[in-house]
């Protein structure tokens, strides 16, 4: 991993995360790793997220480092202008508090789900405050292989 993130890093990884609404954020419980799905957005240079809060991921993540991770590798497509997008992931490493986000974040959000595993969906939202993002960008090839 590289000693120093670059500004020009962030912004990439930012941009890159504004183009998907969901990641995985990474860290341990209970001694072993896990990784849960979360809804994120970027504002104003930050990055939020927002997680079921019965689940109780955040109190593992509260406080600790923790990895964010997305991506478009499960449906790369070709991008508006007609050209290929290539496949690209982001990973932010970094400190992680909880938060209550402003009014225009949470309309940033959008509405939240109803139900999480069969329960009202509660929400708890999380800032990610970056050490470390790294972007790895594939281009060239076809980005869809045929099925039979």
């Amino acid at each position: 991993m590289p000693s120093q993130t670059q500004p020009q890093d962030i912004e990439r990884g930012f941009e890159l995360l504004a183009r998907v609404n969901y990641g995985r954020v990474a860290t341990s419980m209970r001694a072993l790793p896990f990784l849960a799905a979360a809804r994120h957005i970027v504002a104003d240079g930050r990055l939020l997220l927002r997680l079921h809060r019965g689940y109780g991921y955040h109190l593992a993540c509260v406080g600790g480092v923790v990895a964010y991770g997305a991506d478009n590798l499960a449906d790369p497509a070709p991008n508006a202008a007609g050209g290929d997008e290539g496949q690209w992931s982001v990973q932010c490493v970094g400190t992680c508090e909880q938060v209550e986000p402003a009014t225009t974040e949470l309309e940033l959000f959008g509405p939240a789900p109803h139900f999480a595993d069969g329960e009202l969906f509660d929400p708890v939202y999380l800032r990610v405050h970056p050490q470390f993002v790294t972007v790895h960008e594939l281009r060239g090839g076809s980005a869809r292989t045929p099925r039979p």
